[in-house]
């Protein structure tokens, strides 16, 4: 939060600035899903919808989910949000009682552990390392494991690190959640955006499906960011729960949004492979550059849109922690990054390559000149 309103107040000023901090895609909503939401609002489709989302929109997400990861929900088993992230929050506050632990891998997106608190749990954390490619296992799950042990959390690809929990490793951990009787929650926020082959849901596991709570958004997959919405996929009663949550609070998502989430995952899903490759490019460009800055050590992310370097050499060498190194990258070399203590792992920053291929060229190109400086 400090880093971003340094950033407003530098661009008030008139500063240049390389945001390469930004966590939502630099492309425009497709075409065809704003047309849909024009439409709606033409054809007054601006009363109540059912809490959950209209059925249309439900049945048109599950039958997505159906077709790209063979799963198999009804509508009835799924909730519609406003964004991904009350998905997540609402399933906390009707999971969680005081006192009960979240397996949480780190590191984390900077939500989660507030979100957990929020309602009284316990987060348990489990540290995996950048030279393992920041590799989970369900050895390592297993060994956070209690009596009071609710819910593990997952998120791949992950944010901030980029990286993809392997088939093999994502099927270990949930045998071992279901045979313990904890539930397994799925962050899928970044799902289609996995560089490793065809994109994988915990949803395909639907010999598990009793055990597995899946959190969706359409902000990464569909440059819809803004919009505000996403979903939620479970057992049917944890989906009444989340209803009667909702009811009280948000109430239904925004109606003309929904028209337009309901074209997003309806139609041609050309738009999604085309940002997809250019990510990928993007990737390449970020990661080559941050490789020739002495003193940094990057992983290549294989999936969302962040790079995670190692800086501890540098904030070794002068003699700071990753939040100061970050604030003064701002102010003085005018980059904008996130320090890896808002993501639990101290030591690294996290750059967004969902940017022009030029805006990263100048970011790194600075980031090269602020470090020698030091």
């Amino acid at each position: 939060m400090a880093i971003n309103n340094e950033a407003t107040r530098l661009r008030s000023q008139g500063v240049d600035l390389a945001d390469l901090g930004a966590g939502e895609p630099h492309f425009t909503t497709p075409e065809h899903i704003k047309q849909a939401c024009i439409e709606a609002v033409q054809q007054n489709f601006s009363k109540y919808t059912p809490v959950a989302g209209f059925k249309e929109l439900r049945e048109a997400l599950v039958a997505r989910h159906h077709q790209d990861f063979g799963s198999e929900y009804s509508f009835d088993e799924t909730i519609v949000t406003t964004g991904g992230k009350s998905a997540l929050f609402n399933t906390f506050q009707v999971m969680i009682d005081h006192g009960d632990e979240v397996i949480i891998p780190v590191p984390y997106w900077v939500s989660f552990k507030d979100m957990v608190e929020y309602c009284g749990g316990k987060c348990s954390f489990v540290t995996t390392r950048a030279e393992e490619g920041f590799r989970l296992t369900a050895a390592m799950i297993e060994q956070a494991i209690t009596p009071k042990t609710r819910i593990i959390l997952l998120n791949s690809p992950n944010n901030p690190s980029g990286a993809v929990v392997s088939q093999k490793d994502l099927k270990a951990i949930v045998h071992l959640a279901a045979s313990r009787g904890i539930y397994v929650m799925s962050d899928e926020c970044y799902v289609y955006l996995d560089y490793t082959g065809k994109p994988f849901s915990l949803g395909s596991l639907k010999e598990y499906k009793n055990s597995l709570l899946l959190m969706g958004s359409l902000s990464k997959t569909y440059a819809m960011t803004g919009w505000r919405l996403g979903f939620a996929m479970a057992p049917k009663a944890v989906i009444g729960q989340l209803q009667k949550l909702q009811s009280q609070s948000t109430s239904n998502p925004t109606s003309i949004v929904q028209k337009a989430g309901l074209a997003a995952v309806s139609g041609s899903q050309q738009c999604v492979a085309d940002m997809r490759a250019e990510y990928i490019k993007l990737r390449d460009r970020i990661i080559a550059g941050l490789r020739t800055i002495p003193g940094v050590k990057v992983n290549v992310p294989q999936g969302a849109f962040y790079a995670f370097p190692d800086v501890s050499e540098i904030v070794d060498r002068v003699g700071i922690d990753t939040v100061q190194l970050t604030s003064r990258l701002l102010r003085d070399g005018h980059v904008v990054g996130v320090p890896g203590e808002a993501f639990g792992m101290p030591g690294h920053i996290r750059f967004s390559y969902a940017s022009s291929a030029e805006n990263i060229d100048r970011g790194i190109e600075r980031v090269r000149t602020f470090f020698a400086s030091l």
